[in-house]
Formats: C-alpha cells, sequence, structure tokens
C-alpha cells in the first residue's frame, strides 16, 4: 500500500461479504482495506484506535443499527467519512443516511466502479449521490408532504421492521432493549404516522415499500 492509498474500514457482520467487497476494493490499486469488524462495538474500538479515510458501514448488524454506528463516529470522528452499504434500497434509508451525516449511501450489489468511484469522492470530502436518489430529492423539494416510513424516527424504524416480520411485543422488547410498554407506544406511533391500524396493514405496507427481505 503506497502513503497515498485510501485506508478503509470495512464493518459487516458477514464474512462473505466482507471477502467480496474487498475483493472488488482489491481491484483499485489507491484502496485498501486496512480495518474490519462484524459489531459496532467492534468498528468503535478500531476507529478510536486506528486512522481510516473512509468507514464502509452496513446498516444491520448484531449489536446495534449501522444508523446508530454512523451517529457514534460522526461524535468521536467528525471527519471521517461514513458510507452506509446495504441490502435494502435507498428508498428506506439513504435519506435518513445522509441526513445523519452519511457521505452516501450504496447497495450490495452496486458495481465495483461504483462502489470503488464513492469511496474516492468520500475520501476526498464529497458525498455519493446516485442519480436515482437525486432525483428523489428533486422530487421532495417543495412537495407536498407524504405518508411514508420516513417520518418514522430511527427506533420506529426497527419496531416496524421487527413487527411485521412477525416478532412480539415481548421479543422485540428484548431485542431492542426497551420494555413492552415501550414498544406498544412505539407501535401507536407508527400506526398514527403511516395512518394504519393494525399489524396486517403494517406488513402489507413493508412488503410494498421492500422493508422485508
Amino acid at each position: 500500500m503506497t502513503n497515498e492509498a485510501i485506508s478503509v474500514l470495512l464493518v459487516d457482520d458477514h464474512t462473505v461479504v466482507r471477502n467480496g467487497v474487498r475483493l472488488m476494493l482489491g481491484t483499485a490499486s489507491d484502496i485498501q482495506v486496512t480495518g474490519e469488524a462484524e459489531t459496532a462495538q467492534e468498528a468503535l474500538d478500531l476507529v478510536q484506535h486506528q486512522d481510516f479515510n473512509v468507514a464502509l458501514v452496513d446498516i444491520a448488524l448484531p449489536d446495534r443499527s449501522g444508523l446508530d454506528l454512523l451517529k457514534l463516529i460522526r461524535v468521536k470522528k467528525p471527519a471521517l467519512p461514513v458510507l452506509m452499504l446495504s441490502m435494502y434500497s435507498e428508498e428506506i434509508y439513504a435519506l435518513r443516511a445522509l441526513k445523519h451525516g452519511a457521505a452516501g449511501y450504496l447497495t450490495k450489489n452496486s458495481p465495483t466502479a461504483t462502489l470503488v468511484g464513492a469511496i474516492r469522492k468520500a475520501a476526498a470530502g464529497g458525498k455519493y449521490i446516485s442519480p436515482a436518489l437525486a432525483e428523489q430529492f428533486a422530487c421532495n423539494v417543495g412537495g407536498s408532504p407524504t405518508v411514508s416510513h420516513e417520518a418514522l424516527s430511527d427506533r420506529e424504524l426497527e419496531v416496524l421492521k421487527l413487527l411485521v416480520s412477525g416478532d412480539s411485543l415481548a421479543a422485540i422488547a428484548k431485542t431492542l432493549h426497551l420494555s413492552p410498554n415501550t414498544v406498544t407506544t412505539y407501535r401507536s406511533r407508527i400506526c398514527n404516522k403511516l395512518r394504519l391500524k393494525s399489524n396486517a396493514e403494517l406488513t402489507r405496507y413493508a412488503l410494498e415499500q421492500g422493508l422485508l427481505l
């Protein structure tokens, strides 16, 4: 690795995904994966003890969400650009991630050239925004408010995904370290914001929006 190479922290709990991304980035002589983490905590430990030029972070991590990790990195290392890499489409998380300070959002089916280009742009201080996402931004400017999961908080979106996956309130409470009453409150807020009344309607909405994988 040369002194000018871009040092990347890769955060994903799936070894196969990390191996694949590392191989993709290996095609670029100016990019090197110099750190890997399976959890948000491992990533934070690496960020505190090692310097990186770009962090590439999955949305779904076992100990906390990638969005939570993004926010923590922005506090601890505000100069470190964070690119979100996810299996979820841009419509679900991209705007949310950018609002939290992400340098860009890519899906895991992005071609090598797109991934390499996004890392180079983030390392140079820019933001990667796909043409589709740019169009979504344009449509949101001056448009009338619509009912969508963009109105949900990060925690409400987490609860929604667990609800429509079939988890019980008790199971959701245990997963998110909340009380069942708090989960019930979140469910009520979600229904009010989405103008839906039942778990069946929530599930249908989630299917239509690609929230279920």
